[in-house]
């Protein structure tokens, strides 16, 4: 999925229980409604997901996750909408597609289900290959690194072996250094301050950090309570922008339409992005 501006990818939760805007979007209509504002605010693609992936999650079975996303799919697609699916699950990715959605967004980067890597292969789309270490319930027990930037940039390119073995076009291979997920505030620290090191790899960098826990820890007020989640716009803003600024592909988000702005306004200033590599110039 090239494009020549970097790529908005705005969230779209149909689920009761994600961190943010959990039990907002479960009515179809408002997740619609949603979606084609999302859109319409800038968003180039809209990642529709139906399991938090929030720390401490309960996972939903299939059935009642495909029961979420399909609708919602179906009616932004049949309006012009570019979708992707957030889920770990093959199933629920193939059903997504077969409804609309063009992009596979895997926060497992296919260690999760294995039959991803298939589904990927054989519909050709990009697929987001996000770093991950387990599902929610283990993440704070994963979070264990001797050098955090160099074991991501390892365990992404295992995932990107496994995907490229099954069938799955290089070009369409997306990665995602997967901030918050098995990752404390230092981890996610030193993933953005070296994100030119995910970015030397060759392939597009989707960089999510918006409205997350390390945010509202940096901003604590004086007695130590971490900035509620409405109020860390400005730092997802920040983080957004100087991704980009190190070469991210793109930035998935909450508040499009802020992000825009900001993105208009660091393209205004002509500031230099660092150069990607395409699929067709890696050895």
């Amino acid at each position: 999925m090239q494009m020549d501006h970097p790529v908005v990818m705005g969230i779209l939760n149909v689920t009761p229980d994600s961190f943010s805007d959990g039990g907002k979007y479960t009515d179809v209509e408002a997740a619609v409604r949603h979606g084609i504002e999302l859109h319409g605010a800038g968003a180039d693609i809209v990642d529709v997901g139906g399991e938090s992936t929030r720390p401490g999650a309960q996972r939903v079975d299939a059935g009642t996750e495909i029961a979420r996303v399909v609708p919602v799919i179906e009616r932004l697609a049949r309006a012009g909408v570019p979708l992707s699916i957030d889920t770990t699950r093959a199933e629920v990715a193939r059903a997504a597609l077969e409804a609309g959605a063009v992009v596979i967004n895997d926060v497992s980067g296919g260690l999760a289900d294995r039959g991803m890597a298939t589904v990927a292969a054989e519909a050709g789309c990009p697929w987001i290959l996000m770093h991950w270490r387990g599902h929610s319930r283990r993440m704070t027990e994963l979070a264990v690194y001797s050098d955090v930037v160099s074991e991501v940039r390892a365990e992404l390119l295992e995932r990107v072996g496994e995907a490229l073995a099954a069938g799955v076009d290089p070009a369409q291979v997306i990665l995602d250094p997967g901030l918050g997920f098995a990752k404390t505030a230092e981890h996610n620290w030193a993933l953005s301050a070296h994100l030119d090191v995910l970015v030397g790899l060759g392939y597009p960098v989707l960089f999510g950090a918006s409205r997350k826990t390390y945010l509202g820890r940096l901003l604590a007020g004086p007695d130590g309570t971490p900035r509620p989640v409405e109020e860390r716009e400005a730092a997802t803003l920040a983080t957004s922008v100087l991704a980009v600024a190190a070469g991210a592909w793109g930035v998935r988000v909450h508040d499009v339409t802020a992000t825009a702005d900001a993105l208009a306004v660091w393209r205004a200033t002509g500031s230099p992005r660092l150069r990607t590599v395409s699929a067709s110039e890696k050895e």
